[in-house]
């Protein structure tokens, strides 16, 4: 009988080397995500390497309970507990009757891929994906292309914290040997780019360094790795393409080598930000804005999916209207929007962290940043006589600000989020104005989305995957009302004495 998981214990002693600990709020919306700890922090850990046996034997007893076939693929980030997370993920698996396919080191796409080229229905990818050092976690599925949404991971939980496990055995362990060749060629094994191109190719020391500069190279584009060499120290920046820290970086490369774009990829590689040639970051919600014109114009009037983060244009583009683009917003979150992308059969879906989703015949339907990458790149090879600058110029103007994040503890943010919901829904039926305008409309399908008269619009909702809220605003009007949309809104949130500091704000 295996040992129920405790929700804390303290490390060097012998109960955390004796029993599993799982914090049960590690069991995330859509992945799942702890703090497993970091060399001089006393922050204290939320999962041991039992606690991670654990958790494999519950995702082998889901898989089994959900109907389908025991057969897994798994692999690792490259951070320093990576691969002994993942090995002891392994052990719980084979316990609960799983055949492995271990691809090794790999970007999460890459695991999503090995799914259909080895022909396995479930996948275990562990990473802290952009994460800070010291973060852990798995990004699950049993349905290929679609991961786990909060279904599925509130009957992993269930299972898992109190060990209702069913311990079949039987299991068995495979390593795929050289298997990112064979993700490569999916990639390249197509006609080059017409266009010369001139790539920084941005990883922040992430996986993404091992494979992306190959793969744009063997496209025909002349690369310019930055901090594209293996580094688990991270000591450039956090390798994730929605922070300042890194675009900035990105823009210093452009201006320095002349290039005609920059592509910065996070730590497991399902995401891409761009910079464009004169150094200036474009959010990825307009990049997907500019890609749904682009996928449009090549393959006819389209269905997309984007999160509610992401600007209104996907709705008041004069383009996009005339081309018969057609645009559902949706829940925030990898596994929300790559699952509405299937449910619509979508082209396409976005999301304004720069999770992009792209089916037939473009990708399989999984988040993938190099695919993204090579979408954006076919768009400049479609467009030879524009810039990257020039092409975002073309769509109308809005003022956006990056993802914002205050601080909120796992425990309250949800709480926190409902009150705030509550509270511009009581300001919307008592005719109050909001930011010095009537609110004319409030999305509440993930958190709240609250819209004034002049479209001026304000999101706050809970991260899934952080203790944090996330805030963004936008205007189509101006600088001003961004500015003011955005005081607006935070002083609402500083009702709740629970909130703390942005990591970064306008």
């Amino acid at each position: 009988m295996y040992p129920k998981p405790r929700p804390s214990l303290s490390p060097n002693t012998y109960e955390f080397e004796s029993f599993p600990l799982v914090k049960p709020t590690g069991f995330r919306e859509y992945d799942a995500r702890w703090w497993f700890g970091h060399p001089g922090s006393d922050k204290a850990p939320e999962l041991n390497l039992m606690g991670v046996q654990a958790l494999g034997m519950g995702l082998g007893t889901l898989i089994g309970r959900m109907g389908v076939k025991r057969e897994i693929v798994t692999g690792h980030d490259f951070r320093s507990y990576s691969s002994s997370i993942k090995y002891a993920l392994i052990t719980g698996l084979m316990a609960a009757g799983c055949k492995v396919h271990d691809i090794g080191l790999a970007m999460s796409p890459m695991a999503y891929f090995a799914q259909f080229a080895l022909d396995a229905p479930a996948v275990a990818m562990v990473t802290a994906s952009h994460n800070d050092n010291g973060w852990t976690g798995v990004k699950m599925g049993a349905q290929r292309p679609v991961t786990f949404g909060p279904d599925e991971m509130t009957q992993l939980k269930e299972i898992v914290l109190a060990a209702d496990f069913d311990l079949v055995g039987g299991g068995s362990y495979e390593f795929v040997e050289n298997f990112p060749d064979r993700y490569v060629e999916d990639l390249t094994s197509r006609p080059k780019l017409k266009r010369k191109l001139k790539v920084i190719a941005a990883c922040g020391n992430g996986t993404a360094g091992a494979f992306a500069p190959r793969i744009l190279e063997a496209l025909g584009c002349e690369v310019v790795p930055l901090n594209t060499d293996l580094d688990f120290t991270f000591p450039n920046y956090n390798p994730n393409p929605e922070d300042m820290e890194m675009l900035h970086a990105m823009a210093a490369a452009v201006k320095e080598h002349g290039a005609d774009v920059a592509l910065g990829f996070d730590g497991d590689g399902d995401r891409c930000g761009v910079v464009d040639e004169n150094g200036d970051e474009i959010f990825a919600d307009k990049i997907g804005a500019m890609l749904a014109r682009d996928l449009t114009r090549v393959h006819g009037p389209s269905q997309f999916v984007v999160d509610v983060k992401s600007t209104g244009l996907f709705l008041t583009d004069p383009v996009l209207k005339e081309l018969g683009a057609k645009t559902d917003y949706w829940k925030t979150g990898h596994s929300y929007i790559k699952r509405r992308v299937k449910e619509l059969n979508a082209l396409a879906g976005f999301e304004k962290s720069g999770h992009f989703f792209f089916n037939a015949p473009v990708g399989r339907g999984y988040d993938d940043g190099l695919v993204t990458a090579i979408a954006v790149l076919d768009m400049l090879d479609h467009n030879p006589d524009k810039t990257m600058s020039q092409l975002y110029a073309e769509l109308p103007k809005t003022w956006g600000s990056p993802t914002m994040s205050p601080h909120c503890d796992d425990e309250k943010k949800y709480g926190v989020v409902e009150k705030v919901v509550k509270r511009f829904e009581d300001m919307k039926a008592e005719g109050e104005t909001f930011a010095g305008q009537p609110i004319r409309d409030l999305i509440t399908v993930n958190g709240v989305r609250v819209v004034a008269e002049d479209g001026t619009w304000g999101l706050v909702r809970a991260s899934s995957n952080k203790p944090e809220l996330v805030v963004v605003v936008e205007s189509p009007v101006s600088e001003a009302r961004l500015r003011e949309m955005f005081a607006a809104v935070d002083k609402v949130l500083r009702e709740n004495p629970e909130v703390g500091a942005y990591n970064q704000t306008i």
